[in-house]
């Protein structure tokens, strides 16, 4: 029997099996798959039918033409609908598969699938027809018209299309394969122009299908001077206003080595889930690279594929976040940076059989994860491992520091048992720290063994460059630094840890004692490891005064040397006798400092000159370590008068910068403790603000805030001579003041002196709000930002505080406005209608109350708005203020707070202020009326009850309001010929100022005549 021949295909059933297709496609995902197949077999059929043209010479696509126009018209039939419909997402999900689809038919099947495949490929079609390499197939060819069609709906005026459009486009496009360059140019153009639209989901779609198609973007074809899509992308994630954009950008910009930088920088971005992405699905995703054949590897992430910077950036704003979220991924990605830092990757617990061997791993990789840091630039590498240690028990339960652990002392072993004994000490594991303390006499002999080694180095690098060897490579000379800087680090870690020694043991506390006090008495000590030294002198001095009497006895030691010097030299190799008190009389006999008087300066040469002054210098790096631990009076500490006499007031007196800078801070932390020589100092400081340079401009201001702050009564009280007299200083040394770390500086003591309730003087307060609106100060950030927080804190602290606010803001108001119209810089300046809507919040008592916390009571009953109010209406009656000043004010009045209970008689001031205003000097911008009307439509809605039966007759009948009408009598009515004419009607004006909510129009029309022109204009002070 002959073979059947099959129909030919017919083009009038795509129109009904392609909707079949896509009904199912809409209803679940699970039959996609089928209908892939369904699809791309009517797809082929029909791709294979064409008519000859032009005698034969060509085809016309008939087939092809026939598919896309259905397919175009099931497609057209879902873009409509909008965003969050499940039909929708599922057909454009299908869409963009099957464009996935028969992209992957373009590369041929492996040969173990072609004996199940009953599809044929792109490839097998290209044999099949003789088509050439370079010639389209027909699947190339709907991709292409696809990707035209949806270009067409990204300019639509319905919001939804566009957004489907791009939805569309977003999927699909990384299943494209190769597009011609015309194309291509006019996507990227398509897609960028997307980036700017007025809806936040279509900038979505825009970003992703960006992101996806920068992997093919050649930097080199671009424009001078034209921005890639990456670059592009980035200015979106920081600057596009919506959240849901910038998240779309974070999560889809690919992770590598040149977009690291603009990813960390969401770290700061002002919504938290988007801070908390970026540490939980970028940082910790691309930890490593987990498709590689080969097994992972480290990806673009990984903690030793950043920069140290980048490093501390990450811990610095992910545990400094406010949100406690962000803190909690920000621990978890530092926890997972143990694992991954581990020798050879992550270990698994079974390998760490015994106890020994688990604490010397974990504390292996706790090293491992140190050298991520750098350990002595602030306390990022702190706040890392004490967060590690806070949330992986498994690492702070099997951490010990046994004997063998002090034998080698590394900084990073050093920083380890330091910062694991204050966490234990912080969470008052007792036990713990008992067990992981060394004892006092070892620490003593490691603190001594690593001194010496520090001294021997320091001694071969004197010698080297005493031997002319100084010319060594420079390489080396780096190495060396750095080891001698990393010597000093650990002893400093070292000295920190004896803080919290067990001190039970008489012996190790003498051999502790000795080895500091001999510490101290030598010059090689470095200057950064005093202040560590003295806070374990500190623990061992029974008291302040025997503290002061050993730092004392070590200043006249430097400065005097003798045989002092060879029993330091014997307390640092432990020679010297047990039995000897350390608490004793002073070393050098009377005799022998009478018999060794120093040279005079005059018969002195450079070089004796030089190494006195050095040794002045250490002396008063001493002094200042000293007197920052002591909390006693100067009276109480004899001891003290020595110092001061010899050594720190000659330091003041001195030319060399270095040398005065250091006496001044001793004198000042000696005013601290010492009431009456700081009334004697106070002049001294202040003379040595006017020509000092800028650093110790910074240092003597710093002694005079806390001068000022400690004895407050002294200075600043009431009745005090000299209170007036500084705060004027301070004025007009910020108003003078060029240098932007002085600036700052003196904004933060004012700030304080303000909030601690010293300084009262409205001036300043007025100066803080010139100088946090001025353009001047625009770029000092710490200026700025300790302001931003300065006047909600200081006006929501009292109500006395928001009183004062409110009476500088009407004579504030007046003197900004003309400094706003006087401005032509290039900044643009605040203008006073924002600064007048900060004063409505700063001055609101609910904000207060809110702020407070139930601290302050009643808050809601609190007039002051009605005040404020009161006192803006009277400012709105002055003739200096143009439209928009007016207009700012006006505005302003819609955002007060209006209180339930208030005193009638300040209620009708206002309202026969309003009405005044209103009838006799309206504003002429119609916004500030409208906003004017509103106010007083507002004020007598609410309190119609004390506005009932008011009279204005019988109100100047008040003696207490005499003031007020000659005020108002003084007004001259304004119309202009700009003011909009009364509407026509009865002009009668009503004894009754109190007016309905229905009528509340109506009376804003009713004018009375102009009484006849006076002389002259009344003018609100």
């Amino acid at each position: 029997m002959p073979a059947r021949t099959p129909a030919p295909f017919d083009l009038e059933s795509l129109k009904s099996a392609l909707p079949k297709i896509f009904d199912q496609a809409q209803t679940t995902t699970a039959n996609h798959q089928k209908n892939f197949v369904a699809l791309y077999k009517l797809h082929s059929d029909a791709a294979a039918i064409t008519e000859p043209v032009q005698n034969g010479k060509s085809f016309k696509l008939t087939g092809e033409r026939t598919f896309e126009d259905v397919f175009n018209d099931m497609l057209l039939r879902i873009l409509p609908l909008k965003k969050g419909t499940t039909v929708a997402d599922r057909v454009i999900k299908f869409i963009a598969s099957y464009a996935q689809f028969i992209a992957n038919k373009s590369t041929p099947l492996p040969s173990s699938q072609l004996a199940f495949s009953n599809i044929v490929t792109d490839v097998e079609y290209r044999k099949e027809t003789a088509l050439d390499e370079e010639e389209e197939t027909p699947f190339e060819r709907f991709l292409s018209h696809l990707v035209h069609f949806l270009l067409n709906g990204c300019t639509a005026k319905d919001k939804v299309v566009r957004y489907r459009v791009l939805q569309c486009i977003a999927d699909t496009i990384s299943h494209l394969g190769e597009i011609d360059e015309d194309l291509y140019g006019t996507l990227r153009t398509t897609l960028l122009d997307r980036l700017r639209d007025k809806e936040r989901a279509v900038r979505m779609q825009a970003v992703i299908a960006l992101t996806k198609l920068s992997y093919s973007e050649d930097p080199s074809d671009l424009k001078e001077g034209e921005q890639t899509i990456l670059q592009t992308l980035f200015d979106t994630m920081a600057c596009d206003p919506s959240a849901d954009v910038r998240r779309a950008a974070l999560l889809n910009i690919p992770a590598n080595p040149e977009t690291i930088p603009a990813l960390l920088g969401r770290s700061r971005d002002v919504d938290a889930t988007i801070r908390k992405l970026l540490y939980t699905n970028v940082l910790r995703e691309f930890l490593s690279n987990k498709d590689r054949p080969a097994g992972p590897v480290a990806g673009f992430t990984h903690p030793r594929a950043l920069t140290i910077a980048q490093r501390e950036l990450i811990v610095r704003n992910g545990l400094g976040d406010r949100e406690e979220s962000v803190k909690a991924a920000a621990r978890q990605l530092l926890g997972t940076w143990v694992d991954v830092v581990r020798k050879g990757g992550p270990k698994k617990e079974e390998a760490k059989e015994e106890e020994g061997s688990k604490s010397e791993a974990v504390i292996e990789d706790m090293i491992a994860f140190l050298k991520l840091f750098d350990l002595t630039e602030d306390t990022i590498a702190e706040d890392a491992l004490s967060n590690v240690l806070d949330t992986r028990a498994d690492i702070y339960e099997y951490i010990e520091f046994p004997e063998e652990y002090w034998e080698t002392i590394t900084p990073e072993r050093a920083f380890l048992a330091r910062v694991y004994i204050d966490r234990c000490i912080a969470k008052e594991d007792t036990i713990k720290s008992d067990t992981v303390l060394p004892v006092v006499t070892l620490m003593a002999f490691r603190i001594q063994d690593a001194y010496n080694a520090l001294v021997q180095h320091v001694e071969e690098d004197v010698a080297h460059a005493a031997a002319g060897l100084a010319d060594e490579d420079e390489d080396a000379r780096a190495r060396r630094e750095e080891a001698r800087l990393d010597r000093e680090f650990a002893i400093g870690e070292l000295l920190k840890l004896a803080v919290n020694l067990n001190y039970g043991d008489e012996i190790g506390r003498r051999k502790m004692f000795q080895l500091v006090r001999g510490m101290l008495s030598q010059d090689v000590l470095p200057e950064a490891l005093l202040a560590r030294c003295l806070d374990v002198l500190r623990v061992l001095s029974p008291s302040e005064r025997d503290l002061i009497r050993v730092v004392v006895e070590v200043v006249h030691e430097l400065r005097d040397p003798g045989d002092d010097e060879q029993e330091a030299e014997q307390a640092l190799k432990g020679d010297v006798d047990d039995t000897e008190t350390e608490m004793g009389s002073p070393r050098r006999p009377q005799q022998r400092v009478a018999a060794q008087l120093p040279k005079p300066v005059a018969e002195m040469s450079p070089e004796e000159k030089a190494r006195v002054d050095a040794v002045d210098l250490r002396c008063l790096a001493l002094c200042i370590g000293m007197l920052e631990r002591v909390n006693g009076t100067f009276e109480e500490n004899s001891t003290l008068e020595g110092i001061l006499g010899e050594l720190i007031i000659p330091a003041v007196k001195r030319r060399e910068m270095a040398l005065r800078e250091k006496g001044l801070v001793s004198l000042g932390l000696c005013c601290l403790i010492a009431r009456k020589m700081a009334q004697s100092s106070i002049q001294l400081f202040l003379s040595q603000v006017q020509a000092a340079p800028e650093v110790l401009k910074i240092r003597v201001l710093q002694i005079i805030f806390d001068i000022l702050m400690v004895h407050e009564g002294a200075f600043l009280g009431p009745g005090c001579p000299n209170g007036d007299m500084i705060v004027e200083f301070l004025l007009q040394l910020l108003g003078s003041e060029e240098a932007e770390r002085v600036q700052a500086l003196l904004v933060v003591g004012i700030a304080k002196l303000m909030l601690s309730g010293m300084v009262t003087d409205e001036r300043v307060l007025q100066t803080l709000v010139l100088v946090f609106i001025t353009p001047d100060t625009a770029s000092n950030q710490e200026l700025r930002q300790c302001l931003s927080y300065f006047f909600p804190v200081y006006s929501y602290s009292s109500a006395a505080n928001q009183h004062r606010m409110k009476k500088i803001f009407v004579p504030l108001y007046e003197r900004l406005t003309q400094i706003y119209h006087d401005w032509d810089g290039e900044d643009e300046m605040v203008t006073p209608a924002q600064v007048a809507l900060m004063f409505a919040d700063w001055t609101n008592p609910l904000h207060a109350r809110e702020a407070a916390r139930g601290l302050r009571k009643d808050c809601e009953k609190d007039p002051i708005h009605i005040e404020l109010a009161t006192d803006v209406v009277k400012a709105l009656f002055s003739a200096d203020y143009d439209k928009e000043d007016k207009k700012g004010l006006c505005q302003m009045l819609g955002k007060l707070y209006l209180p339930d209970e208030v005193d009638a008689d300040k209620v009708r001031i206002l309202k026969l202020l309003v009405t005044n205003l209103r009838s006799r000097r309206p504003p002429k911008d119609t916004a500030a009326k409208n906003a004017l009307a509103k106010f007083d439509a507002a004020l007598s809605k609410k309190y119609e009850a004390q506005l009932e039966n008011f009279s204005e007759d019988e109100f100047r009948k008040l003696e207490e309001l005499r003031d007020l009408f000659e005020f108002l009598d003084d007004i001259i009515p304004d119309f202009d010929d700009e003011d909009e004419p009364p509407k026509k009607g009865r002009k009668r004006r009503s004894l009754s100022v109190a007016t309905e909510t229905t009528t509340s129009a109506a009376t804003s029309g009713d004018r009375s005549p102009p009484p006849s022109p006076r002389h002259g204009k009344g003018k609100a002070k």
